[in-house]
């Protein structure tokens, strides 16, 4: 860490318990000529104290500390400022580069003469190997087993590779294949929402220990669901994540932040799938691309951090950097919910109260670039697709619209209602069958709330005798092993397994493609007779292509509705009307 200059002389010490930490002040840095800190949104805050504890007159000006307090009036600014994260987190596709950049510096090294164990990360790196898990094999009680088994025989060169980096680097660690989503660790296990570091006082000789909002970037876009937990993170290239690893800052302008005022509260039968969908909807129109969203409002009093992770996680979606929610006591109890040590949680609470980063319902609303507000109480069961995210279809709606893009998308008026034989079956199969339905991705699987429905739908379908169509490849890919944990404990494991439901992997799984090969009989029903097959997945992504080559029509869903249509079997049913059954 680089000695700051402080030009606004806010270096302070705070003690938490039996310890004290040096930390750069906020509230000191206002009264000693920054007006205008306290009334500036929370996630510029902590650019700004980026700012102030990394300032050197050179990558880091007085001017540019400057720069950021002025935003309070103008709300916009063309300054480009260097913002240095806290840590970096990578995924196993487009983390191997890197480890193969820092090998080859540690062969240049020892070619040269030099120590080739000087060659390390100089900020913290996880890697998290998460994105090659596929869905080979479904709906059997040892997919999971299987499935692992496959993808070490695809992938076991490289990952012997990252092993060996675990081992020879520095501040590099590697979480191993069949733990979770990179995201989903990082909220549960990896990010501390206040940060801290050792370092070297050149004046005194002496080892002080730093605190600082917890910062990160990350090689996969949805490296934004930990903001959920107020830490402030976004996606970026992979030379971008090299640079920050290596210490470098990342430039960035000062950017315009947008604020979504929340009121209200769901409706019961209303899910936060529903919420976040109807979120990108209303921030895609709004047009927030490159900027920050900061949420805010009495909406957040009674919202879980579960839910704000979920909302965070689809930044990428409603096209925003980030989508920030700031240190409040929801925070706190999930810090303390998932074993974060109580001194680490202590500091958070105290550390933010002394900085102004603390949300209260009592504080007064931030500036902000632009703002827009959605009373949650009207939010109404919702899918989305069946192309693009943003493409918000409340539930009722979703029959009409598949037979409206089959009519001006797939042009196939003339023979809606064919259906063809499935080899060696009985069964038929026709346009707009579910051939896929995934409970999957970051979005929802770090949310109990849906997934403890899903399971509850599927209890209730297996108790009425309520089978999955047979033309359905049907897989469960949770972000952790905690959600298999709660499951089992809440005893719904068995009818979600009975369903077809049965643990595929922990990772990256249908969302990016990895959804594996349909069945051959429906494959070849859907490639012979160009039927325009459908996916129900409670993914992110529903590009056509994306989630499999021969899946035309994808729907984003809550994991309880991809239940309910792996029970129906398409999207022309009307879940709202129709029954599932006698």
């Amino acid at each position: 860490m680089t000695q700051s200059l402080d030009s606004f002389k806010c270096r302070k010490t705070l003690k938490v318990g039996a310890k004290s930490y040096v930390y750069f002040s906020l509230p000191q840095a206002e009264k000693n000529g920054l007006k205008g800190i306290s009334k500036l949104p929370y996630s510029m805050r902590v650019l700004l104290e980026n700012l102030l504890r990394h300032e050197d007159g050179q990558t880091v000006t007085k001017n540019d500390i400057k720069a950021v307090v002025a935003w309070a009036k103008t709300r916009t600014s063309d300054r480009e400022i260097a913002f240095r994260p806290a840590r970096v987190l990578m995924q196993d596709l487009t983390g191997v580069p890197a480890v193969v950049d820092l090998a080859a510096m540690r062969d240049a090294m020892r070619n040269l003469g030099g120590d080739p164990e000087k060659i390390n990360p100089l900020t913290e790196v996880d890697l998290v190997i998460d994105h090659s898990v596929m869905v080979d094999n479904f709906g059997r009680a040892d997919s999971f087993k299987k499935n692992v088994a496959v993808e070490y025989q695809r992938n076991g060169e490289r990952y012997r590779f990252l092993r060996w980096g675990q081992q020879a680097f520095a501040n590099f660690r590697v979480v191993p294949p069949g733990t979770g989503i990179c995201h989903q660790v990082n909220l549960e296990y990896l990010a501390e929402t206040v940060w801290t570091r050792k370092a070297k006082n050149p004046g005194t000789k002496k080892t002080e220990e730093f605190a600082f909002p917890d910062t990160v970037v990350g090689t996969d876009s949805h490296t934004t669901m930990i903001n959920g937990l107020s830490v402030l993170g976004w996606g970026v290239g992979g030379i971008e994540a090299e640079a920050a690893m290596l210490g470098q800052p990342i430039s960035m302008l000062i950017p315009e932040i947008v604020g979504f005022k929340l009121t209200g509260k769901l409706r019961a039968g209303v899910t936060a799938t529903d919420l976040v969908l109807t979120v990108t909807q209303m921030l895609r129109k709004k047009g927030v691309v490159g900027k920050f969203v900061e949420f805010f409002g009495p909406g957040l009093d009674a919202m879980t951090l579960e839910d704000r992770a979920t909302i965070g996680n689809m930044a990428p979606e409603y096209g925003a950097t980030c989508g920030f929610f700031p240190i409040d006591g929801e925070t706190v109890r999930y810090l303390k919910n998932t074993a974060r040590k109580a001194p680490r949680v202590a500091l958070v609470e105290k550390y933010a109260k002394a900085q102004g980063l603390w949300r209260s319902s009592k504080a007064p609303d931030p500036v902000f670039t632009d703002t827009l507000e959605l009373d949650m109480a009207a939010v109404e069961p919702s899918m989305a697709g069946p192309k693009r995210p943003q493409d918000r279809v409340p539930l009722s709606g979703i029959a009409n619209n598949f037979a409206e893009h089959m009519l001006n998308t797939w042009k196939k008026e003339d023979d809606a209602y064919r259906r063809v034989a499935m080899e060696g079956s009985r069964e038929t199969l026709g346009h707009g069958n579910v051939v896929i339905a995934a409970i999957t991705s970051c979005t929802n699987t770090s949310n109990p709330s849906v997934m403890i429905g899903a399971g509850l739908v599927a209890q209730k379908a297996v108790a009425l005798g309520l089978k999955v169509k047979p033309w359905v490849k049907t897989s469960l890919a949770p972000g952790s092993q905690v959600v298999t944990d709660y499951l089992a404990k809440a005893g719904l494991t068995k009818s979600l397994d009975k369903l077809g439901f049965t643990l595929a992997g922990y990772g990256c799984t249908t969302c990016i493609g990895n959804s594996g090969p349909l069945p051959d009989p429906v494959a070849k029903a859907v490639t012979e007779a160009d039927l325009v097959a459908a996916a129900v997945i409670s993914g992110n992504r529903n590009f056509e292509g994306r989630v499999h080559p021969q899946v035309r029509a994808n729907y984003l869903a809550s994991p309880m509705l991809v239940v309910a249509y792996a029970l129906a079997g398409s999207v022309t049913f009307d879940l709202t009307k129709d029954p599932l059954g006698y």
